[in-house]
């Protein structure tokens, strides 16, 4: 299968990119998993006041916690946001919490004790949700090599299911390189879900503009992948006029939204970048080899058949 120039050089860089976040990985620096898919325990209270990290740590000390995370958000730091793993189940939050509270509000005063947010998540829920958005994503791409198998051809099918793939893996690739202000949980899901919605429709109103220069008389001599220029190029223009659009906003909910928006946000940038970088530069060649060699398998099938014949 023979790949333009263009598509190898971008298809290297993805992959390199991959590597290098799998490499990562192997070394102990891979990907967050959050509550969702972790398991344990979110506490999150308003101090009242800028608070010290050591007054933290020693009621959790107390209670015999050792294994956490804690980390300072509000304008003026005064947010407590604690992430507990080993946790054995709810009565443990409970009395955790009691304990916590107890002690803090000894010092800090101010510190809003009823308005904590508490969750918790079991190690089989978490597992559950784990299992569910894997299948959540191959049943999305099952689903649209169907439509567009139909819709369009096979080839053009595939080549969509593997622009999915490659965005969804650069989305994680990413989550490795910004692990220190990212992690996995059920908002990136959500951001992963949509950007398989958004990138496939980008990757369809190309192979639409294909399908119809594909059918001119005009165009009949030309390769299959200076068919696949040309129709990027001609949809160019609203390529960019979208995802310009797009992009305003999510940069907006970006640098002003609160810390859950832009844990949201920021995959949903990542994945829309690397919908439009799949969809003009990846899956049209993609698509173009498939035509290709499925033509040359056919040629030669026939003048197999034809020597036979003589």
């Amino acid at each position: 299968m023979k790949l333009q120039n263009r598509a190898k050089l971008c298809l290297c860089i993805s992959a390199g990119l991959m590597v290098l976040a799998l490499i990562l990985s192997i070394f102990g620096l891979g990907i967050i998993r959050g509550i969702d898919f972790e398991g344990g325990l979110s506490i999150k209270n308003d101090m009242g006041e800028p608070f010290d990290n050591a007054d933290v740590e020693a009621a959790l000390a107390s209670a015999g916690i050792s294994e956490y995370q804690i980390a300072k958000a509000g304008a003026d730091q005064s947010e407590l946001q604690l992430r507990i793993k080993m946790i054995d189940d709810e009565t443990g939050v409970e009395e955790l919490r009691k304990v916590l509270e107890e002690q803090l509000s000894a010092k800090y005063t101010g510190m809003k004790t009823n308005d904590a947010t508490v969750s918790f998540v079991g190690g089989v829920a978490s597992g559950t949700l784990l299992r569910n958005a894997i299948w959540s994503v191959v049943a999305a791409a099952a689903a649209m090599l169907i439509y567009i198998a139909i819709r369009f051809d096979f080839n053009m099918g595939v080549s969509a299911v593997f622009g999915i793939l490659h965005d969804v893996l650069i989305m994680l690739s990413f989550m490795v390189f910004f692990r220190s202000f990212l992690q996995m949980n059920s908002t990136f899901i959500a951001a992963m879900l949509t950007i398989v919605g958004y990138s496939i429709n980008n990757t369809i109103i190309i192979f639409d503009r294909i399908r119809e220069n594909n059918r001119r008389a005009s165009y009949a001599s030309l390769p299959r992948a200076e068919i696949v220029t040309i129709s990027v190029k001609e949809s160019l223009g609203r390529t960019i006029n979208t995802t310009l659009t797009t992009l305003v906003t999510i940069l907006a909910l970006y640098i002003l939204g609160v810390a859950s928006i832009k844990e949201f946000a920021l995959p949903i940038i990542i994945g829309i970048l690397a919908g439009v970088y799949s969809a003009n530069l990846i899956n049209g060649y993609i698509w173009a080899a498939l035509t290709e060699l499925r033509k040359d398998r056919a040629a030669q099938k026939k003048a197999a058949k034809n020597a036979k014949a003589e």
